[in-house]
């Protein structure tokens, strides 16, 4: 099941320059004829920022006013480049350069690196982690793996803020950062990675920067060469730049003003990272003649929602709450976002996930939900939880999608067919593009139906389906369109990362949700301690944690949910309480200053099931114990099991296998995956409880009173040694 990518993605070329411009609302319209000097836009999220600088650059290349080579378009990840790239194509404008800060600069880099230092460029390494290692190693220093990850990221954050090992500790102690070791030893084994890289002439992602840095400021004739190449700037998402890359923008300007910057300092919130808005709060400062536009205009999102982001927004403090944008939603009423209150946080993922069952079978695409949390730890009770409820999902963040085996496997017998597709007899009784695309992956193992069970099976045929819905859309939209087409759309697409999407609910952190949007959002562990996190102290932090909010909310476009739990496990002490965050937003609270939230527009988000303005809330119930040893259980799949996952397991293997066999016959019946039945751990607390009757087969997390009314008297026989009758009966 592929989620199908809309024929709007592949939309007829304007005609002219001016039809460029059709479409666009007053201010996106103010931003694409803005082709001199320097612009800042101001862009609230939902606002269509991406349309108004492409639309911009497009009118600009069309009208005979930019060259399309002089252009070049930065933004800070491949998928938003690659989408920037893809707009402009369809604009008519596919001579301009768009790509990330650290894509340019490599380009450069490798391209001037014999002139400037010669040679060949030192190998780029992908990941640090085994550098630091190795450098700890040398400082006899022992580190852990999670210290590892602190240090590799305090390295980081010292070189895009253009900090040297022997200032680290006072860079630091100025900006408030909290070094996870003492400052001194940081600074010893920043110094010593460094050493290390360079024996082995090796470079990082951040030298890429620095280096080409280092080269346009010393060799005149090279950042001269450069600036004659590129005249026209444009970078998205500006709030995010660190002193590094803004230090690298500069360099490509030189004395020119022709400067095109897009951000919302409400949205910033990865300013661990080096990032600032500063640079986006002070471009009228640094530009005094600069065009200012604001696009408020809120496309994406209902009233509610944008009601609830406002509100959110003006209970902030310091100088990106100073410039924050009152969004105006121009779409229909929607729901009233819910917010909802449980016990323990296993009952909270379960809760989510018996809503998101629901809205699929109303109709909403799985691929139109999320679930977002604040840290990746929080993923796995929603997977499981999701797959009892017999819900697919994907991870953010995992494998990209053209690096899959399956489809890099998939791509090259797509091209070979396009080219030899004449001696293929699986060709020979297909004549439109989605049959023959079908064709060519049913030798790759993809089916018209999906196959039982979860795993590596399923997510290859996933990857498949993927390639056939992208086919049918794309034949749909280009009605002449060759196999040979296809086979360039995905090049360019697997060159930009511009993926086709997988069908399933998104479990991503908010971090990672960051220019993602979906129908309905689930903002997921939403209490204090964890919104804002418990680390964060400082005035600063505690507003970044607000804006990370900000960022999850305006995902949502029309269905939102806000929940939180009491208590982690279950039994535990219900010492949690919703995020300050909320407080005056949602129902019955107040604000810090004692006011009420009211009603109005898009006022007052309402409980699931609830008549009135009150908070769905879950009864208790007892705490889950390993019946081994007795521990509480707080991991998932060890409440499956009902037992610790190291604890001996006194499973009664024939009954195990009997009862996976079962569960084989009731999948396919059903046309499900066998997971949509029980999962595997399901199973196995079943095969080591054995129970005897439905109370005992109840008591087993992952059954519940559906499947139990299903299944129950099925799982019951094969317990007893019986054979299962067949159940007729429905969901």
């Amino acid at each position: 099941m592929t989620a199908a990518t809309h024929s709007t993605l592949f939309p007829q070329v304007p005609d002219t320059a001016d039809a460029v411009l059709d479409g666009l609302d007053p201010e996106q319209r103010a931003v694409a004829t803005a082709l001199h000097g320097p612009v800042c836009v101001l862009a609230g999220a939902g606002t269509g920022k991406t349309r108004a600088i492409t639309h911009r650059i497009a009118y600009g290349v069309r009208a005979g006013i930019l060259q399309p080579s002089s252009v070049l378009a930065v933004t800070f990840t491949n998928r938003a480049a690659g989408e920037m790239r893809g707009r402009l194509r369809q604009l008519g404008a596919g001579g301009v350069q768009a790509r990330t800060f650290h894509s340019a600069a490599l380009r450069q880099l490798q391209y001037f690196w014999p002139k400037a230092v010669g040679g060949s460029l030192p190998r780029l390494i992908d990941r640090k982690i085994q550098l630091v290692a190795d450098a700890a190693a040398a400082c006899r220093i022992r580190l852990d793996r999670g210290e590892l990850r602190d240090v590799t990221a305090e390295i980081e954050w010292s070189k895009v803020t253009q900090t040297v090992p022997s200032d680290y500790a006072a860079a630091a102690a100025k900006t408030g950062r909290e070094s996870p070791r003492d400052p001194a030893e940081i600074a010893q084994l920043y110094a010593t990675y460094e050493d290390v890289k360079r024996d082995r002439s090796l470079i990082d992602f951040e030298d890429v920067l620095l280096l080409t840095v280092g080269i346009l400021q010393d060799r005149h004739d090279i950042a001269d060469q450069v600036r004659s190449q590129y005249q026209h700037f444009v970078v998205d998402e500006y709030q995010d730049v660190s002193p590094l890359q803004q230090r690298l923008l500069e360099l490509w300007l030189g004395e020119r003003d022709s400067l095109c910057v897009v951000g919302d300092a409400s949205q910033t919130i990865y300013s661990f990272t080096g990032a600032t808005p500063d640079h986006l709060l002070d471009f009228r400062t640094r530009h005094p003649a600069a065009t200012v536009v604001k696009l408020v205009r809120d496309y994406r999102s209902s009233p509610q929602v944008v009601h609830l982001a406002n509100g959110l927004l003006s209970q902030a403090r310091g100088r990106a709450a100073d410039h924050r944008l009152e969004l105006i939603s121009q779409r229909a009423p929607g729901p009233e976002p819910v917010y909802a209150e449980y016990t323990d946080e296993p009952a909270e993922a379960e809760g989510a996930a018996r809503r998101i069952r629901d809205l699929i079978a109303s109709g909403i695409p799985a691929g139109e939900i999320a679930v977002l949390f604040r840290t990746n730890s929080q993923s796995e009770i929603y997977e499981q939880a999701l797959a009892d409820a017999g819900v697919p999902y994907q991870l953010r963040g995992a494998e990209r999608f053209f690096d899959r085996p399956e489809v890099r496997k998939a791509g090259a017998a797509l091209r070979a067919a396009a080219r030899f597709g004449a001696n293929d007899s699986l060709l020979d009784d297909v004549v439109d593009l989605p049959s023959q695309v079908r064709a060519v992956l049913s030798g790759e193992g993809w089916t018209g139906q999906p196959p039982a069970g979860s795993g590596a099976v399923r997510e290859r045929w996933e990857s498949l389906a993927a390639l056939v819905h992208l086919a049918q859309d794309f034949a749909a939209a280009k009605q002449d369109a060759t196999l040979g087409d296809l086979v360039a759309e995905l090049d360019e697409r697997a060159g930009t990362q511009h993926a086709p999407t997988v069908q399933g609910v998104t479990l991503a952190s908010l971090h990672s949700a960051k220019g993602l949007e979906w129908d309905v959002v689930f903002l997921v562990g939403v209490a204090e301690g964890m919104m804002p996190i418990t680390y964060a102290k400082t005035d600063e932090q505690i507003e970044e944690e607000r804006r990370l909010l900000y960022v999850g909310v305006t995902r949502a476009r029309e269905h939102l949910c806000v929940s939180w739990a009491l208590s982690r496990s279950p039994g535990g002490r219900a010492g949690r309480r919703p995020s300050r965050f909320l407080d005056g937003l949602r129902p019955g609270s107040v604000t810090t200053a004692g006011r009420t939230s009211g009603g109005g527009p898009g006022g007052v988000e309402r409980g699931i099931g609830s008549s009135g303005g009150t908070v769905v809330r879950r009864t208790s119930r007892t705490p889950a114990r390993c019946r081994v040893c007795g521990r509480t259980l707080t991991d998932a799949g060890e409440m499956k099991l009902m037992r610790c996952e190291d604890c001996p397991s006194d499973m009664d293997e024939g009954l195990y296998e009997r009862l996976r066999e079962w569960r084989t016959v009731q999948a396919q019946r059903s046309g499900q995956p066998a997971f949509c039945v029980f999962t595997d751990k399901t199973l196995m607390a079943i095969a080591e409880t054995v129970p005897d009757d439905e109370g005992e087969l109840a008591r087993i997390p992952g059954v519940g009173v559906r499947k139990l009314n299903r299944f129950g008297v099925d799982v019951l026989a094969i317990c007893a040694g019986q054979e299962p009758g067949e159940d007729k009966r429905d969901d």
